[in-house]
């Protein structure tokens, strides 16, 4: 998984004009976007890869951060022991794993929003009644989408969430009708409740439509790269910046295709 290069808007001698924001290199929106990446919030990013990987990822958030440190503070934009006080707050730097059948998902975030995500397989075997060995099964939809509360959770649901999970919910069903009461009406509803307030603050999340995802479907099916694409495709239809969100449906259920067929996955 590789992030943007730091690029920003150079005067004359070279030096940076304005310091690199998280919203110059990763998916990120609110007050996060328009924050500077300071050298301690590099830090305690590669201090969380290095718990979990061991070292720090190259071309992973921790190092991307670091890169636009770096440059911040030689141009003298950001001090050394700066840190972002959205870095300092409660959700801080978080380096988390999701498990799933076969696969661990590692996601990255920074003050609640997710910058990155790796998917390592994890082969497992499972005893058969005869004593046997199998391998174990297929990750199904409704495992990708409960993958999604975990990883991107504390999101507010949108509209772009909301087309991603209808494109789920019948793609698991086989049909295209709405399920009331099911997961795409309620996504549906919670993108329109959040759209009247204002900030975070009070708004439906994902992981409130999509904990227990899989009791909350008729039906459940393999995700297939098809899956995949048409779950992308609505995501990205109604996201106003045409993006996919990092850790999100259209992400969750390109990984559980990834690892189903064991190539690479769909682009999101």
């Amino acid at each position: 998984m590789s992030q943007e290069q730091p690029k920003r808007p150079q005067d004359q001698g070279g030096e940076l004009q304005e310091p690199i924001k998280y919203g110059d290199v990763f998916q990120v929106s609110g007050e996060l976007a328009a924050k500077p990446i300071a050298p301690e919030d590099a830090a305690m990013m590669q201090a969380a890869e290095t718990q979990v990987f061991g070292q720090t990822q190259k071309g992973g958030p921790a190092a991307t951060m670091q890169a636009a440190a770096t440059l911040n503070e030689r141009a003298g934009l950001v001090g050394h022991r700066d840190v972002t006080d959205v870095v300092a707050g409660k959700e801080g730097v978080a380096v988390a794993e999701t498990a799933l059948p076969g696969a661990r998902i590692i996601t990255e975030s920074v003050g609640g929003q997710v910058l990155g995500q790796y998917i390592q397989p994890t082969p497992v075997m499972n005893t058969a009644a005869g004593g046997g060995v199998v391998m174990q099964s297929a990750i199904t939809i409704g495992e990708a989408l409960e993958a999604t509360a975990r990883t991107a959770g504390n999101k507010p649901v949108d509209h772009s969430d909301a087309a991603a999970i209808q494109a789920a919910e019948c793609r698991a069903t086989g049909s295209s009708l709405i399920v009331p009461g099911g997961l795409a009406a309620t996504a549906q509803s919670a993108a329109a409740f959040n759209d009247g307030l204002v900030g975070d603050e009070g708004k439906v999340k994902l992981a409130d439509v999509l904990t227990g995802a899989i009791a909350k479907l008729p039906a459940d099916k393999a995700a297939t790269r098809d899956d995949a694409e048409g779950v992308i495709a609505a995501e990205l239809r109604n996201d106003p910046n045409l993006h996919t969100h990092p850790g999100g449906v259209a992400a969750s259920v390109a990984a559980a295709v990834r690892l189903n067929e064991g190539g690479p996955p769909p682009a999101a």
